[in-house]
């Protein structure tokens, strides 16, 4: 049995290629009062960095939700996988009428809805799972099940 942990988020490779290229066609192509960064808030991937360490004993997973309110974060476990939630609304105030014509000077803040799953390659025992969330980063320790490897075993044919 492999004892590596399973990632299968295969876009993550490609999301730098993927946002030069939004760029560059929204800097060239794009008429430039729809690309002017001042005149428009910057759309991207909200992606949090993410620790994965692994022990005989148990998964150790650290998120970084930095603004995140922890009413904003779901875990879901299951035998062999996590699926984390989270979501970070744009704040909202009411404006003066004076402050109607507002606009971003600069902002690269992220706001959105996150979600991700992570796949273990060896089940978990969900029941024990714990976590905990302090400074803007989520903690998990899930605990793996013992399981035991099965041994090669040679079969007798019969002749009949």
């Amino acid at each position: 049995m492999k004892t590596d942990l399973i990632l299968r988020e295969p876009e993550l490779y490609f999301d730098s290629i993927h946002n030069e290229l939004n760029n560059f066609l929204r800097d060239t192509v794009l008429h430039p009062a729809f690309s002017h960064q001042l005149s428009m808030k910057k759309v991207s991937t909200w992606r949090p960095a993410v620790e994965i360490k692994q022990t005989e004993k148990d998964y150790k997973v650290k998120v970084q939700l930095p603004g995140v309110k922890l009413d904003d974060i779901d875990v879901e476990l299951d035998n062999d996988f996590m699926t984390i939630t989270a979501e970070i609304e744009e704040e909202r105030e009411e404006k003066e009428e004076k402050e109607k014509n507002l606009k971003y000077h600069t902002c690269e803040f992220r706001y959105g809805k996150y979600k991700r799953t992570i796949s273990f390659d060896q089940p978990i025992r969900t029941e024990e799972a714990v976590a905990d969330y302090k400074n803007g980063v989520l903690s998990i320790t899930l605990p793996k099940q013992h399981v035991e490897e099965a041994k090669p075993k040679k079969l007798q044919i019969k002749e009949k």
